[in-house]
C-alpha cells in the first residue's frame, strides 16, 4: 500500500513537473518542412521555442494551451540568414557625408577603432535586412586603411546596438590592394609593398608591447606606455579574433596568407574575387573565405574576375565558403538572392544555403548561437513559401530571438 501511494505520488509529481515544463514553451512552429542548415535532407518537424531559444525539434511535440502556435503547413522553415562581412548601419540610407561612418581616412593604421561605435540601429537598412530574412550580420569598418578596426556581430533588430550584440569583437579588419593605395597615394602609401610592410611592422610592434606588458605583471613602473593601437591588436596576437583580410586579387590573397603565417595570427579571407583562379591553392590553405559582392559592374581593376561561379568552385574544392553582399554595395536583404545566383552558376543548392547560414556563423565565430536550426541555439527563423534562393519566393514570417518581426 505504501509502495502504491509512493508510486502515485511520484507519478503526480512527475505530471506536475511536466505541466510546468510545458508552460515554458512559449512558441511552437508546427508542420513546417525544416531546412536546418546542417542536414542536406529536409524533414517535417515542430520547433519549440522558449525565451528566445530553440529548446526542442521533433514530430508532434506536446504543447500547453498557453503556447503560441505558428502553423507552417505547406511552408519551408530555414535558419535566419547570416552575413559574414558588411557595413550595415555604418553607411546610412539616403544620406551623404553625414551618414558615411565606415571609413576613417586620416590614419592608415587605425586598429583602435570599433565598428560598434558607428552603427546606427535606427537606419532603415536594418529593418529591410530583417524583413528579408537576414537576422544576424558582422558589420564594421571599410577597407581604406591597412588596419581599420574591429567588426561586431549583431542581430538586425533593436533600438540600441549594445542590446543587439551577439559577439564583440569578432575580427580585426585589414586591407590589401587598391583601396588603401587609392586612399593614401598622396599621403603615406602608394604601393602594395608598403601596405604589407606597415601591417607586419605594426603586428610585430604589438607583440613586443604585449610581451613587455606581460613580463611587467603587476609592476606598473615596468609596463610600457599605454598605446591604444597596440592594445587593440592583443586579441589578434592571442588568436582570440582573426585578421579579416580585404583581398580581391590573387597576389593580395597570398600576401595576406603570408603575413598571417609570419606573424602567427588567425585569418579569414574577404571578397576573394580572384578565387576561381586559385581554387586548389585556397583549398590547401584551409582559411575560411567570404566571397562577394559578385553582382554589378566591375568598378575597379581588381574586380575584373568577379563571378557568381567562384563560390561554387571553392565549395566544391572543400573550402568553407560564405557568400556576402558587402552591403551597402548590394542591399543586405538580397543576400539569399546572391546565393541563388551562385546556384544558377553551378553551386550546389545545399552548399549555397550553408554559405548564408552556418558557414558565415562559423566564419565570424558565432556558430554556437546562430546559423542553423538546432536545439539550444537562438530562435532566428525564416518561414517562406519556397526556396529563398529563388527570386519569386515570398518570405512569410521572420523571427529573431523567438520574436516575430515580420
Amino acid at each position: 500500500m505504501l509502495r502504491s501511494q509512493s508510486y502515485k505520488s511520484k507519478k503526480l509529481y512527475s505530471s506536475r513537473i511536466q505541466k510546468e515544463k510545458e508552460k515554458w514553451y512559449m512558441l511552437c512552429i508546427k508542420n513546417g518542412l525544416i531546412h536546418d542548415g546542417v542536414n542536406r535532407e529536409a524533414y517535417y518537424a515542430d520547433i519549440l521555442v522558449e525565451d528566445g531559444k530553440i529548446c526542442k525539434i521533433g514530430k508532434d511535440l506536446p504543447i500547453s494551451e498557453e503556447t503560441e502556435v505558428i502553423d507552417a503547413e505547406g511552408l519551408l522553415v530555414y535558419p535566419g540568414f547570416v552575413e559574414a562581412h558588411c557595413h550595415l548601419g555604418l553607411d546610412n540610407y539616403a544620406c551623404g557625408f553625414e551618414g558615411h561612418d565606415y571609413n576613417e581616412m586620416t590614419d592608415i593604421l587605425s586598429p583602435q577603432l570599433r565598428g560598434i561605435d558607428s552603427i546606427n540601429p535606427m537606419d532603415p537598412t536594418l529593418k529591410m535586412a530583417a524583413e528579408g530574412g537576414v537576422t544576424c550580420v558582422a558589420a564594421g569598418p571599410g577597407s581604406a586603411n591597412v588596419l581599420g578596426g574591429t567588426f561586431v556581430a549583431i542581430k538586425t533588430v533593436g533600438k540600441r546596438v549594445d542590446t543587439m550584440v551577439v559577439k564583440n569583437p569578432v575580427a580585426m579588419k585589414c586591407a590589401f590592394g587598391e583601396n588603401p593605395k587609392r586612399c593614401y597615394k598622396d599621403k603615406t602609401s602608394s604601393c602594395r609593398m608598403d601596405i604589407a610592410s606597415k601591417l607586419r611592422e605594426t603586428l610585430n610592434r604589438a607583440r613586443d608591447y604585449m610581451e613587455r606588458k606581460e613580463q611587467a605583471g603587476e609592476e606598473l613602473s615596468k609596463r610600457p606606455v599605454y598605446d591604444p593601437k597596440l592594445e587593440a591588436l592583443i586579441p589578434v596576437l592571442k588568436k582570440e579574433i582573426p585578421l579579416k583580410a580585404h583581398a580581391h586579387r590573387a597576389d593580395d590573397i597570398f600576401t595576406a596568407i603570408r603575413v598571417a603565417k609570419e606573424c602567427d595570427v588567425e585569418l579569414t579571407l574577404e571578397h576573394v574575387t580572384d578565387g576561381s583562379l586559385i581554387v586548389e591553392e585556397l583549398a590547401a590553405e584551409h582559411y575560411p573565405v567570404a566571397v562577394g559582392p559578385s553582382f554589378g559592374h566591375a568598378t575597379k581593376l581588381e574586380l575584373v574576375n568577379k563571378s557568381f561561379e567562384t563560390p561554387g568552385l571553392l565549395a566544391k574544392a572543400g573550402c568553407q565558403v560564405s557568400i556576402i553582399t558587402d552591403s551597402p554595395v548590394i542591399p543586405q536583404q538580397y543576400l539569399p538572392l546572391c546565393a541563388g545566383l551562385a546556384v544558377q552558376r553551378g553551386m550546389d543548392e545545399f552548399d549555397a544555403l550553408q554559405a548564408i547560414t552556418i558557414n558565415p556563423a562559423k566564419h565570424i565565430g558565432i556558430a554556437d548561437r546562430v546559423g542553423s536550426l538546432e536545439e539550444g541555439k537562438d530562435a532566428d527563423l525564416v518561414i517562406a513559401d519556397g526556396s529563398p534562393l529563388v527570386s519569386t519566393t515570398k518570405i512569410v514570417k521572420v523571427l529573431i530571438d523567438g520574436k516575430t518581426i515580420k
